[in-house]
């Protein structure tokens, strides 16, 4: 019986190799998107899930009262990681303090290389579940030893062991490698770690972190844990819930365990409450592999049932000599699974080609797994359910047909038949028109922020790290003048933060009329003298920092952020204390985004600090060409700072990264409306292909009686276009809310214009009529005599 289905499959698709090209085109398309979607939302969904104890590792989040509202983050103070352990053992099997990640310079010999690296307590390795190529895990215990990863061990020591070799880091310690560990994939949080130091040298080393280890208001620490086998992280969370507070006088504090497999997908938290974050794009991009998908799908179903009529003798035979419904159904449902395994094929091999450039799209490294026996049992399953629903209305349809009509020829495919096709045609192309308006949506946003001030001038700054001794040690007056002497450069600066990063938060700041109550985290940014001259920054009142006052060493320079919160009317000349330090305010920069453009601008506040900076920001002459002026900058630094290699930043480069994201989603929605298009329009092709075959004779005679081309056109394009305009008015709606709960998420975000709509439905509603007017043309434009003599 099957191998019969599959005979009869075979002998139809070569007598109709229009429509049967059409189908498999059409369902290798949908196919191919919803893998590639498929293997996106995977590597989304397993993110993390390298760490083999994934599910039992969790993070300590803190939420406390900010300027008014609950702020949530993975910040903590380093006490907590002991009261944790003496206090709540039964239910934390380790439990591990580490650094943010720094950039650390290290050496073997002449061999210099920078690498990203952590300082974390012993226990994180085995918490990582770390692979090890050569020596121990659980090095770090030992205050002389590292662990390094296995591209940095190769940078450093070539095919040599590293095992027990000395490195120098930041040409001031010297470390022993202990152990070699395997890149870390870059779908885990700690992708970037590419060496692990020991807690115990950094507290030998860092003065100031011996006074953090019983400091419990500073949180600039991370704490990572690892649950027992019987804890539960929400029950767990209830116990330690106000730990923090019992430590603190002022304020309010909570913490929180996170489950490390809800860090990447749900990472934004709104006024203390879990509001999601990337989940949401994860459920966007599947909903639209799904929808892209059902487009195929309904391709396939608007091509069977229009050709209803030419199968309808083929039924009514079949039926009176003797088959079952049942059969037809099985033979109907065969041909489609016969199709959607064509298209499976063809679908793979689309993958296999445009992978490399989706992952370019998607920031990914992904790969189909031809390996995996897991990857081709979803992929039979998947074909089968494509296959069956696809076929399903269509055997559904044609097999209901009663024989004797059909043999007496009474059977035509009227209102009834054409009304299903009509819904179809209208659902596919209101999905295409709703993906149009939310790309153009996605990519306005994207442009309003971009055009956002940015308070500074980013064009030819660059930004250095200062890894080193000799660049702490400096004198900054000689090495600004050795900079500036170059004739590259315009001014330079020392700040502890870069102009693209979040500063450090502070609660130490009181002024009058401040309520006791509240306890705000101000953004503090200690800078040099010539920052503002450097960065470009604009003084909205008062005067910037100058070495005409010396008394500027106990001032402070106010964001604008910062005066709306202080409620000060004048804020030039008032007083706000910092410690026990009272400080006067002498001027008002304009917000700086600092952080994300799409959020408001934190309050912020600077001040002169020439002790604590960990960033030197130089502007490059606009004149000068910016290789000669890179050369000329690098020989300097490589004269301070001959340890370490001469590596920058450009700031307008650091800056366009943090619209990477929106950047990334924008261009696969419009690969993905452009396909949904493709598809829709697929199937438009052979609808109307369809419709003028069926329509040849009354187009004859309308000719022969004196119609022009252009009423044929509009005789054969008018209901296309009715159907058109139909979904253009449903997708609207649909667009417009979908598109204002997407940008809820910004505080700073563009107006859903009307053009945008207009536009939208305007080139569905072209490429739809284009797609159309082919046919019709090619029938309008026929000899009435072959229109007349056709079958």
């Amino acid at each position: 019986m099957i191998r019969n289905y599959l005979k009869i499959a075979i002998r139809h698709f070569t007598q109709h190799k229009l429509y049967a090209g059409l189908n498999i085109i059409g369902l290798a398309t949908g196919m191919a998107v919803a893998l590639t979607i498929g293997l996106w939302v995977w590597d989304e969904w397993s993110f993390d899930h390298y760490h083999i104890h994934h599910d039992r590792l969790a993070r300590v989040m803190s939420t406390q009262l900010d300027n008014g509202a609950l702020v949530t983050s993975n910040g903590v103070c380093i006490p907590l990681a002991d009261e944790l352990r003496n206090k709540y053992g039964a239910d934390f099997k380790k439990v591990a303090v580490v650094f943010p990640t720094y950039s650390h310079v290290l050496a073997n010999g002449e061999t210099k290389v920078s690498a990203v690296g952590r300082w974390a307590q012993p226990d994180l390795p085995a918490m990582l579940s770390l692979r090890m190529v050569a020596g121990r895990q659980d090095a770090l215990d030992d205050p002389s030893a590292v662990l390094l990863s296995r591209s940095v061990a190769r940078a450093l020591f070539g095919p040599a062991d590293p095992v027990n070799q000395l490195l120098r880091m930041d040409n001031r310690m010297d470390l022993k490698v202990a152990g070699v560990y395997e890149d870390l994939p870059e779908n885990t949080t700690f992708h970037d770690t590419q060496i692990l130091l020991p807690w115990g040298k950094a507290l030998r080393e860092l003065v100031w972190l011996q006074e953090a280890t019983t400091d419990w208001t500073t949180h600039h620490w991370e704490l990572i844990v690892e649950l027992n086998d019987h804890a539960k992280s929400a029950v767990v969370s209830g116990k330690i819930k106000d730990l923090v507070q019992a430590h603190i006088n002022a304020g309010k504090e909570t913490i929180f365990l996170q489950p490390m497999n809800q860090w990447h997908l749900y990472n934004e938290f709104r006024n203390g409450v879990n509001t999601g974050g990337r989940i949401g794009t994860v459920k966007l991009m599947a909903t639209i592999g799904l929808f892209v998908l059902l487009l195929a799908v309904i391709n396939f179903m608007n091509l069977a049932t229009a050709r209803s009529e030419q199968r309808a003798k083929e039924v009514g035979l079949r039926k009176a000599i003797g088959s079952y419904r049942s059969q037809l159904i099985g033979q109907f449902l065969t041909e489609s699974i016969v199709v959607a395994f064509m298209a499976m094929i063809l679908s793979l091999l689309m993958v296999q080609c445009s992978l490399f450039f989706f992952n370019s799209l998607a920031d990914k490294q992904m790969v189909l797994p031809w390996d995996n026996m897991s990857f081709w049992l979803a992929i039979v399953l998947f074909t089968l359910f494509v296959g069956l629903l696809a076929g399903s209305y269509p055997a559904f349809y044609l097999s209901r047909f009663e024989p004797v009509k059909v043999l007496k020829g009474t059977i035509a495919a009227g209102k009834a038949a054409w009304l299903p096709r009509q819904t179809l045609i209208v659902l596919q192309f209101t999905v295409s028109v709703t993906l149009i308006i939310g790309t153009l949506v996605v990519f306005r946003q994207l442009q309003h922020a971009r055009n956002r001030p940015a308070g500074y001038a980013r064009e030819g700054l660059i930004t250095l790290g200062v890894n080193t001794p000799q660049l702490y040690q400096a004198d900054y007056n000689t090495l600004r003048r050795d900079l500036m002497e170059t004739g590259a450069v315009a001014d330079m600066a020392y700040s502890a933060a870069a102009t693209t990063e979040a500063p450090e938060s502070d609660k130490s700041f009181s002024w009058k009329g401040k309520d006791p109550n509240i306890v705000p985290q101000l953004k503090i940014v200690g800078v040099s003298h010539d920052y503002g001259h450097t960065i470009g920054w604009k003084i909205r009142q008062g005067r910037d920092f100058s070495r005409d006052y010396p008394a500027d060493t106990g001032t402070l320079i106010l964001n604008e952020a910062a005066v709306r919160l202080m409620g000060f009317r004048d804020p030039v000349g008032e007083i706000v204390t910092y410690g026990d330090a009272p400080c006067r305010v002498i001027g008002v920069a304009a917000d700086m985004i600092m952080e994300s453009p799409y959020q408001r601008v934190a309050p912020m506040i600077f001040r002169l600090d020439y002790k604590w900076y960990n960033f030197i920001t130089v502007r490059i002459k606009p004149e000068m060409p910016v290789v000669a002026a890179l050369d000329r900058i690098g020989k300097v630094f490589r004269r301070y700072n001959p340890a370490a290699p001469f590596e920058y930043k450009f700031v307008d480069e650091v800056y366009a990264r943090k619209f990477s994201d929106e950047q990334r989603l924008g261009r696969l929605a419009a690969v993905f409306a452009v396909l949904a298009i493709f598809i829709s329009c697929l199937g438009l092709f052979g609808l109307s292909a369809f419709v003028v075959s069926q329509r040849t004779k009354e187009i004859g005679i309308r000719k022969v009686l004196g119609a022009s081309e252009l009423n044929l056109w509009t005789l054969l394009t008018a209901d296309f276009v009715r159907l058109m305009v139909l979904s253009v008015l449903i997708a609207v709606p649909l667009g417009y809310y979908g598109m204002h709960y997407w940008l809820q998420q910004y505080a700073y975000r563009t107006s859903l214009a009307w053009w945008i709509f207009l536009l939208a439905g305007g080139m569905a509603l072209t490429v739809a009529l284009l797609t159309v007017s082919f046919q019709s043309i090619k029938a309008a434009r026929m000899n009435p005599g072959r229109s007349l003599s056709a079958s």
